[in-house]
């Protein structure tokens, strides 16, 4: 009979330590640099830190509601790596890679804006970016496109343009955000930043 009992317990138990295991995951925090955006980027400080901290919002509600999965972390990597080269001392986007680094899952929060309110202010901000010109502006222009068009695939226009310059200059290269290389002389720290 206290077999039984201990057979019982222990099934029950096994999902609960399964479960937290499951719950583990591998985060890759951005290796941002220096910063690729300068002054030259066509964006006020206040409007930069605003545009940072919604994308690491949106960032730490797709994490928490995709329960970290592999895919939610690989764009939570792309958009903190984003926020940081906006802002680099963005308050929310170092948090969210601080608790991911070790292996807390952020909770949901009321967002500024709605995933398709976010995904058009992008998408009009990225053609006015695109209108001022300049290297900068218009690598801007296409991430912000290219976002758009990822965060609400129903936003016609923003997916439109989005395939045109996908078609016209490629997708846009994330790795030169998210793993920026020291430039020489520079040695990167513990977590890879020069």
């Amino acid at each position: 009979m206290i077999r039984r009992w201990q057979a019982i317990v222990l099934s029950l138990c096994l999902p609960v330590f399964a479960a937290d295991e499951a719950a583990k995951f591998e985060w890759n925090p951005p290796k941002t640099g220096a910063g690729l955006f300068t002054e030259a980027l066509g964006m006020l400080d206040r409007e930069r830190e605003e545009y940072a901290d919604n994308l690491a919002g949106y960032a730490a509600n797709r994490v928490a509601a995709a329960k970290a999965s592999v895919a939610s972390l690989a764009e939570a990597r792309r958009l903190v790596a984003l926020a940081l080269h906006l802002s680099p001392r963005n308050r929310k986007a170092l948090v969210l890679s601080f608790q991911l680094s070790r292996g807390v899952l952020p909770e949901a929060a009321e967002d500024d804006y709605r995933p398709g309110v976010l995904a058009s202010l992008l998408y009009t901000r990225g053609q006015l970016l695109k209108q001022q010109g300049g290297v900068e502006n218009s690598l801007m222009a296409r991430i912000f496109t290219e976002l758009a068009a990822e965060m609400d695939p129903k936003n016609d226009d923003a997916v439109y343009a989005s395939e045109l310059q996908r078609i016209d200059h490629g997708a846009v290269d994330w790795e030169s955000l998210t793993d920026v290389k020291p430039a020489a002389g520079e040695e990167p720290d513990a977590e890879g930043t020069p």
